[in-house]
């Protein structure tokens, strides 16, 4: 398991260019005029992990498996999306099917490259952003509370949770806030997340700079920096020129132009993390003679779900998970040697998974 996150931002901020880099293809169009994507882009990478080459050595592994992350460069949007303007609709559409959102905010002056709006203002651009999922999100919740009406005063309890939920998230939008500042109990999450609201959607700003700001940023950087801390959400720093330049190199060859460029790892790779914190994903290692595996999970998970991840009768039929941590196996060379170490654990259901453990599973077909 992966998981998918969207690129949006405001026309001509560098969404295609960026996904174009990650992906390493030509995919998306990046054209310097409006709406030049028009279909959603679906691309996915290999999520970079130094472990799995360590791992695969000691376990002499006959191939190598990293999980994978998916992008989908989505549509440009502009103001007035939640009305349908632009091409607002398949935005809100395509958004609705991603995990998180990836904003990029363009950080860097550029004659030559126009701004939908006439300016570079990274923040304006993601209230603009924001305001339009706002908006859709507002005008879905009262067309649906409209809708179960009848069934609430049938005492639906089902629909007694989600009047419930809708007017608490319909009020805070009516403040002028998102969703996903709404307080929810964990009995009401599985019919929170039902909603599928716009807004509830954790947000990565990516700051979008020039090539010359690339390793510290800049002082558009800097204030998408703070209002990413005061709102709770994360945020980036990458050239998307740059790793488009790094996409066409050879592994050696881009390390050498990154060390050139003063930064110490390539934008997808801080990209991912963000993502993966964002998320709170971590992930687990399979390894044996035919391949050393990774598997992404959600933090908290046990082991008979994380078993899940791999086949669903693992877990229908978990017995045990046998269990070694990242350090300790390649600290002592292998399953064998952490066995014979005590390193080796066997861990039943309630065992709750960490990154980088090592894992067997038992399971009864």
């Amino acid at each position: 398991m992966g998981f998918k996150m969207g690129i949006v931002g405001l026309p001509n901020v560098g969404k295609s260019t960026l996904f174009n880099a990650l992906t390493k293809t030509a995919a998306a169009q990046a054209a310097n005029f409006p709406f030049c994507t028009i279909e959603p882009n679906v691309g996915e990478v290999a999520v970079p992990d130094s472990r799995l080459d360590k791992l695969a050595g000691i376990g002499k592994s006959a191939q190598i498996i990293p999980t994978r992350m998916t992008f989908v460069d989505i549509a440009g949007l502009v103001k007035g999306a939640s009305k349908g303007e632009g091409l607002g609709n398949q935005f809100l559409a395509n958004i609705r099917e991603v995990d998180a959102i990836a904003h990029v905010l363009r950080c860097f002056e550029d004659g030559d490259v126009t701004h939908v709006e006439g300016r570079v203002d990274p923040f304006e651009d993601a209230q603009t952003i924001e305001t339009e999922l706002m908006l859709a999100d507002i005008e879905s919740l009262e067309k649906r509370l409209q809708n179960i009406v009848r069934k609430v005063r049938g005492g639906d309890k089902e629909a007694v949770q989600q009047e419930r939920l809708m007017k608490m998230a319909l009020e805070k939008l009516e403040q002028g806030k998102p969703a996903r500042l709404v307080g929810i109990e964990t009995d009401d999450l599985r019919a929170w997340k039902m909603l599928q609201l716009l807004t509830t959607k954790p947000i990565l700003y990516v700051c979008n700079v020039g090539e010359d700001e690339a390793a510290e940023g800049n002082d558009l950087s800097a204030k998408v920096a703070q209002m990413a801390a005061a709102e709770g959400n994360a945020h980036v720093v990458i050239s998307a020129k740059i790793e488009e330049e790094i996409s066409q190199l050879d592994p050696e060859e881009a390390g050498m132009f990154l060390e050139e460029m003063g930064l110490v790892e390539a934008g997808l790779d801080r990209l991912i993390q963000a993502g993966y914190q964002l998320l709170q994903l971590e992930t687990y290692f399979t390894v044996g003679p035919k391949e050393t595996r990774a598997w992404t999970i959600k933090h908290g998970t046990t082991a008979p779900a994380a078993a899940g991840v791999i086949h669903g009768d693992f877990e229908k039929g978990f017995i045990r998970a046998e269990t070694i941590a990242y350090d300790d196996f390649v600290a002592l060379g292998g399953e064998q040697a952490a066995k014979e170490a005590g390193k080796m654990r066997a861990e039943g259901k309630s065992y709750v998974v960490k990154d980088g453990d090592v894992l067997h599973f038992l399971f009864n077909t």
